[in-house]
């Protein structure tokens, strides 16, 4: 029997602390880039020792998400909302929110990502050599994972 992997369908809630303590939900993924990207970490570290003795020890790390939206629609100007509202500038505090993120799948798993900040948003639009405007992609970084 075939495995239906297909992504059509997936939901994420993001919540913040301050900006958006109800929360909003993500569905207008990008199609030219990684629409819910949580790249693998490498959770020990290796070493052999003089005599070629292995020697492994854990690592905490945090875990990157990245959401790729398609640009100019509303799941992009709530990120944006959110982006500027924790960027540090002159005369302006961030908001310092605590994130956290819940990816629904199609098939109704999920994951859902805690203790969480928003580390790279883009301030601007881009546009392609294609002619067309660039997604917009959001990076958070988190602390735990569940799920």
């Amino acid at each position: 029997m075939a495995q239906d992997i297909s992504g059509f369908g997936l939901v994420v809630n993001v919540i913040a602390s301050s900006t958006f303590p109800a929360g909003f939900v993500v569905t207008q993924f990008a199609d030219d880039s990684d629409p819910f990207d949580i790249p693998s970490v490498q959770i020990a570290d290796k070493a052999m020792g003089v005599n070629g003795d292995l020697v492994v020890w854990s690592r905490a790390v945090p875990i990157d998400v990245s959401i790729s939206v398609i640009p100019g629609s509303p799941d992009d100007a709530n990120l944006g909302i959110l982006a500027q509202a924790n960027r540090p500038g002159r005369g302006k505090a961030p908001a310092l929110d605590s994130i956290t993120l819940t990816g629904i799948y199609p098939d109704g798993t999920q994951i859902t990502l805690q203790s969480g900040r928003l580390t790279n948003a883009p301030f601007g639009k881009s546009v392609a050599s294609a002619g067309r405007m660039k997604s917009k992609t959001y990076t958070f970084t988190f602390q735990n994972s569940i799920g």
